[in-house]
């Protein structure tokens, strides 16, 4: 099963794209949570996520209602939000098979509805008084940091 990432209402493409390409190397799918910061197509993700889009395993949901009520958030074992408002270091957190990673909006995190509505919420550490890490980074530390807890081995 192995886990998967979800962007609620994603502000940058940059940062979409970037996801989708470290989707494709560490092999997770992909959830976008409309609507967008931006015009999501085709050619902006390109820009980006280059040549991996046509290998990546990306998600369109229409609204967060849509994404709550799919097959994957029924079928999923927990929805782990990665907040800096969380409760748990990320070093001190264990991820498990069928987890949701679910990120916020680069400019306003999650509402506190989204919030409260997730199963955990975790954070990853950083020096005092920094505001936040960039959103591609923190997936990327943060699926890299579960499929580690998985011992799942990515072919290199």
């Amino acid at each position: 099963m192995t886990i998967q990432i979800a962007l609620y209402q994603p502000d940058m493409p940059q940062n979409v794209g970037s996801i989708i390409r470290t989707s494709v190397a560490f092999d997770y799918k992909v959830h976008i949570i409309m609507p967008t910061g931006f015009v999501f197509n085709e050619q902006k993700m390109r820009r980006a996520g280059m040549d991996y889009l046509d290998r990546a395993d990306v998600v369109k949901h229409k609204s967060f209602e849509d994404f709550q009520n799919s097959e994957y958030i029924k079928n999923a074992n927990r929805v782990v939000l990665m907040t800096t408002k969380g409760a748990v270091p990320l070093q001190d957190f264990t991820f498990q098979d069928g987890d949701v990673l679910l990120f916020g909006r680069e400019s306003a995190g999650v509402p506190d509805d989204v919030h409260n509505w997730s199963d955990e919420r975790v954070y990853i550490p950083m020096k005092q008084g920094e505001r936040s890490i960039n959103l591609a980074q923190s997936v990327a530390i943060t699926a890299f940091r579960a499929i580690s807890d998985l011992n799942i081995r990515v072919d290199i």
